[in-house]
């Protein structure tokens, strides 16, 4: 494309399109930081640490080894069921595991893609509120993306979540069972797409890679967000024994919890939802903007990397004729280059396609260029795998039906 069919190329201004954004007396979209006042679930064996969970257990009477055993057949062998737990006393085990192990998520429904390596689960908790899970295998991956709360106060219009605000904050538990419920799911042989070269003698498949790009603002739930990243990456029997290094953490930009992020001690990898480098577009776009500007969420990105030396990663949707403009990518690349070399990747992600909407994905030769004129300037850039089209893979449209 030359630059002057480029310049030619239409703005398409945001907006939400069947739902109208919440503002507030100013007419500014309405940002939710804090969750409404509203009963929490039961408490639940990964609410609590290893010594907590023994703590408890001496409460109800029972020796403190009995939490690790608990502990073992939940992390390890992803089960609740107490009819499994046959090296606990018969007398008093359902009780127990009542106590401890108290029920969190009800599926709902759930979809597979045709070729079965893609699951979408919509998920009811304990209160009603839906949340989603989509579980997805790539080669020599199996990776789950995570809701973090039910709804969400961001209000950005393009997305599905934010279209009725924000019900709660998910808790530490919530959180960890969608990774044991598709452990379950991989176990029952559920996820298709298995390799028939597979090693039969390789350890059992589970999920490898967690991202925090479900339903919510994972930073606007900070404590238990990072309370349930401390139980992925504990080791078994206390957790699930994962790497911390294959869990990412994702934000539209709360840049005070990227600081406390950087600082937690935790290599998780981050990733910045920018979808603008200029703020003209992305206050429209991504509302929280208004609060810290595109400028000082790259800062705070900057300054993970620097604080933990672990590359950061940019996400950036492309719609068509709103943000996929190839001076948006020369502005992008130097504003990424501004802070030095090496530190940053990109993630361009074509948006799922609706017919008519203005939140559709740009065309292959727009696309080629922005990814292009990234690499061109020295900006790693790498398409994302998109999965999970043909069932709405896109966090929120299912949850959104069932309302």
């Amino acid at each position: 494309m030359t630059g002057s069919a480029a310049s030619a190329r239409p703005q398409v201004r945001p907006r939400a399109e069947g739902w109208t954004q919440r503002t507030n007396s100013e007419g500014r979209p309405l940002l939710q930081f804090k969750q409404p006042r509203v009963k929490q679930p039961p408490t639940h064996l990964a609410d609590l640490t290893l010594a907590e969970r023994q703590e408890k257990v001496k409460e109800l009477g029972l020796p403190g080894f009995r939490a690790k055993q608990l502990s073992t057949h939940y992390f390890v062998h992803h089960t609740s069921d107490p009819e499994q737990m046959t090296d606990l006393p018969q007398s008093g085990r359902a009780e127990l595991v009542e106590q401890m192990l108290p029920p969190l998520l009800t599926e709902v429904r759930r979809f597979s893609t045709d070729s079965g390596d893609t699951i979408k689960f919509l998920w009811r908790l304990f209160d009603g509120a839906l949340v989603e899970s989509v579980l997805m295998r790539y080669p020599g991956r199996i990776t789950l993306c995570v809701s973090s709360q039910a709804g969400c106060g961001m209000n950005c219009p393009f997305c599905a979540t934010g279209q009725n605000g924000l019900t709660r904050n998910m808790s530490t538990a919530e959180i960890v069972e969608q990774v044991v419920r598709a452990n379950q799911a991989i176990a029952d042989g559920e996820l298709g797409g298995r390799r028939g070269d597979r090693d039969p003698s390789a350890p059992a498949e589970r999920v490898s890679n967690i991202v925090f790009m479900g339903m919510g603002e994972p930073l606007a739930n900070y404590k238990r967000v990072i309370s349930s990243v401390r139980r992925m990456v504990d080791p078994a029997p206390e957790g699930l024994g994962m790497s911390a290094r294959n869990i990412t953490v994702s934000t539209v930009g709360l840049v005070p919890a990227i600081n406390k992020l950087a600082d937690e001690g935790i290599p998780v990898t981050f990733a910045l939802s920018l979808h603008a480098p200029d703020d003209e577009l992305r206050d429209e776009l991504i509302p929280v903007n208004s609060r810290w500007k595109a400028d000082e969420a790259i800062d705070a990105a900057y300054n993970y990397y620097r604080t933990t030396g672990r590359r950061v990663s940019i996400e950036y949707a492309l719609i068509k004729d709103m943000n996929d403009h190839a001076w948006r990518a020369d502005l992008l690349a130097k504003k990424l280059n501004a802070r030095g070399r090496g530190w940053v990747h990109v993630n361009p992600i074509p948006l799922n396609p609706t017919p008519g909407s203005i939140w559709t994905s740009s065309e292959p030769d727009v696309t080629a260029e922005f990814v292009r004129r990234l690499n061109d300037a020295g900006v790693p850039t790498t398409l994302r795998d998109t999965r999970g089209k043909e069932i709405d893979g896109a966090c929120g449209q299912l949850a959104a039906e069932e309302v």
